[in-house]
């Protein structure tokens, strides 16, 4: 129906890739909705041109931030503030009702049942059961209630400092005034370990509809090995179930590798980046020249790259490794310098010798 939607976000050029994995399997599930994707001048040119190749719609967007560093501590997820920029999808007022699903989500059959749904649907959290996880919900879009939630973040915050928080408060009444918004766990199945989740996967986890791959470490932040088809070396006690990253990558290889490459938005060393992807785990850790989750975030992004420049831009000013660190977040590393590929090999070349 062209007045539904699912609606998704990409603040920088990772989570692009997660988003472009999330429109490619709702194609290949078939499904009869829009596909929508909200995006902040963070993600580059190269990115936009190849997220119009699978969504309907490509809307920019501004940022918004909670910028509530005291709660997002105690998460220890800093990079959430950003997410209330999830709150403009309640300016999709072309369409009567939606389905937002974070783009480190993926689904695994037809979802499109969900529109049968009211706001605010949602499924239970599994660390918070009494407040509904905010990766995948059912909404009707509407400017006042838009301005309504500014109003309530102005005014009282988020008390998990991101949007999970703001959205439990402004729908207070979800976990006790109509079990019909409850959307069954299959929705939003968590693909990491927590107490008790184990057993029951085993009895339900056959018939899960979406996966979310929930945690700091998303799918585009492991090594695959496109032989074997298969994610190498995870090293994550809480990553339960392999077979979703995996499914996720042979997503990523089939249907939107392809696309990045032919728009000249993941560099021809792609495939060396992958290959050293381990080796730079390894390395790294055991030379403990970075953190871990600086090296995450950098095998994140070494395959993707804005288009080749003629003449190399002049080296920027020295910034320190927090700042460093931020741009990496931001999608906003230095390619061409400091960040290149040849930088990064220097650096691997001489913990080899």
């Amino acid at each position: 129906m062209a007045d539904q939607s699912f609606v998704t976000l990409a603040t920088n050029d990772s989570y692009v890739k997660g988003a472009l994995v999330l429109g490619s399997s709702l194609r290949n599930h078939r499904t009869s909705k829009r596909l929508t994707i909200l995006i902040t001048p963070h993600v580059s040119d190269p990115m936009r041109k190849v997220l119009e190749k699978i969504f309907d719609e490509v809307k920019l967007v501004n940022v918004l931030d909670s910028g509530d560093a005291a709660h997002l501590a105690l998460l220890k997820r800093p990079e959430l503030g950003v997410t209330l920029t999830k709150l403009h999808c309640w300016e999709l007022t072309q369409y009567s009702k939606c389905v937002f699903m974070d783009a480190d989500t993926m689904v695994l059959s037809n979802v499109d049942e969900l529109f049968e749904r009211e706001e605010l649907s949602a499924a239970p959290d599994p660390g918070w059961p009494d407040c509904f996880n905010s990766g995948v919900f059912v909404y009707r879009p509407s400017i006042e209630t838009f301005n309504q939630l500014l109003q309530l973040a102005t005014e009282k915050g988020s008390f998990d400092g991101g949007d999970q928080g703001l959205l439990n408060t402004f729908f207070s009444n979800w976990a006790t005034t109509d079990i019909s918004k409850h959307l069954p766990f299959i929705y939003n199945l968590s693909s990491i370990s927590i107490y008790s989740y184990l057993p029951a996967f085993k009895v339900f986890g056959t018939d899960a509809k979406v996966v979310h791959f929930l945690g700091r470490m998303k799918p585009w932040n492991y090594s695959y090995d496109s032989k074997t088809k298969s994610v190498k070396d995870t090293q994550d006690p809480t990553m339960a179930h392999p077979e979703f990253l995996n499914m996720w990558w042979n997503t990523f290889v089939t249907n939107v590798l392809p696309l990045l490459q032919q728009h000249g938005a993941i560099k021809d060393t792609a495939t060396g980046v992958k290959a050293l992807s381990g080796l730079v785990y390894s390395l790294a850790f055991s030379c403990g020249f970075c953190r871990e989750e600086e090296v995450t975030e950098a095998v994140s992004h070494m395959s993707i790259s804005s288009p080749a420049q003629s003449n190399p831009p002049p080296s920027p000013p020295p910034m320190s490794s927090e700042e460093r660190k931020e741009r990496w977040e931001q999608g906003q590393a230095d390619y061409m310098g400091l960040d290149s590929f040849d930088n990064i090999k220097k650096k691997l070349d001489t913990y080899l010798q």
